[in-house]
């Protein structure tokens, strides 16, 4: 689904006015606001269930949202009839009274990820546990504009909190967030050089840990395919680069492709490799979709995944499981990120920076390198 960065929608499906509407009447004047007012005075009322079931306002009010202490038979009541009027509750006015926020601003960027939709799974869950609200947003590729209206529409909203997904946000707008006040966790990324608390995993040991199983299995010619220029995904170029020192392998910096983590990077890796007079015998990429890329332009090539050619991956999603051959993956925990961010930004403490463990999954796509067949060059 395509969200231009502008446009929001509220999840997981209440329906809410926003404050600012609310409170100035805007947009009444045109075509939409007009249907607005329509739509307004259609819409079912506490009155109107009071009116129905001959009580208070006051007590029906206090019944759906779950306060006050009334009889549970009245409570049942209540919350049966207004499911039967179609009542829906206006969740910004309510928290206009409360003076408290019921929505959390998630902001994405444009990237296209398997991984993302894992995250928001993760997030969805532990905020509907809260009962609260998921406000999706879109942030564009690096777009300074699209991240700004993004920061700047959750902060109109008054938003409990943001939450930042695989985003590397520009210095002046993580400076605005620091200087409104709003709490704000990023998953997946290491936002800031942590000026933004954070929760992810450790991009430096994941790339040292990767490059050691592909050692472990004889490969000393080992490719790097579809990392990004910036953000602390970089971070697992240098976990590689240190992996090969540490096994006196040499760093060839010719053998590191840079990216966007996308399955073309696959493809154009596993192409100029095959032309290379120093041909890789194993490829690490940045991602799922790059290393499943680089296995089909392979095989295109008549070339054998892993006989010929071992290739794995990083992040672990459920794509892995899907092709053919499977794909080895250092697997990270994309669900229980999105969990442990709602928990954290959420928390009475304020939120701290921590790794989530990852682990090795290995799979059909990686086999023994020509270092255990006899062959050390």
């Amino acid at each position: 689904m395509s969200i231009q960065p502008h446009l929001s929608f509220i999840m997981p499906g209440r329906v809410a006015m926003m404050a600012d509407d609310i409170a100035t009447g805007s947009g009444m004047g045109s075509a939409e606001g007009k249907m607005e007012v329509m739509a307004e005075a259609s819409r079912v009322t506490l009155k109107d269930i009071a009116q129905r079931l001959g009580l208070s306002t006051a007590t029906v009010s206090r019944s759906l949202s779950d306060t006050g202490e009334h009889r549970d038979q009245t409570v049942r009541l209540v919350k049966e009839t207004a499911k039967e009027m179609g009542y829906i509750r206006n969740t910004a006015a309510a928290d206009l009274v409360q003076g408290k926020s019921h929505a959390l601003a998630v902001i994405l960027s444009n990237t296209k990820t398997n991984f993302d939709s894992s995250i928001i799974e993760g997030i969805e869950q532990s905020a509907a546990e809260r009962n609260l609200d998921v406000l999706i947003l879109h942030a564009g590729n690096a777009d300074l504009q699209a991240q700004r209206r993004a920061i700047t529409t959750a902060v109109e909203r008054a938003v409990r909190g943001i939450i930042l997904v695989s985003l590397e946000l520009q210095e002046s707008l993580i400076a605005t967030i620091e200087q409104v006040g709003m709490d704000c966790i990023s998953l997946s990324s290491f936002v800031g050089g942590g000026r933004l608390p954070c929760i992810t995993s450790d991009d430096y040991q994941m790339g040292y840990e990767a490059t050691q199983f592909l050692i472990d299995q004889g490969h000393r010619r080992i490719g790097l395919a579809g990392i990004p220029q910036h953000g602390s995904i970089t971070l697992r170029i240098s976990g590689y680069r240190q992996c090969l020192e540490d096994n006196s392998i040499p760093y060839r910096e010719s053998l590191v492709f840079r990216g966007g983590c996308l399955y073309q990077d696959g493809i154009a890796t596993m192409k100029h490799c095959l032309k290379s007079k120093e041909p890789i015998t194993a490829l690490i990429g940045a991602s799922d979709l790059v290393a499943m890329g680089a296995i089909n332009q392979a095989r295109d090539q008549g070339l054998d995944v892993p006989s010929d050619v071992s290739v794995m991956s990083f992040d672990g999603t459920d794509i892995v499981d899907m092709v053919r051959p499977t794909i080895t993956s250092v697997t990270q925990a994309f669900h229980r990120m999105g969990v442990e961010g709602v928990k954290a930004l959420l928390s009475a403490d304020k939120p701290s920076s921590r790794f989530l463990p990852f682990r090795i999954i290995s799979r059909q796509s990686t086999g023994p390198g020509p270092c255990l067949h006899g062959d050390h060059k």
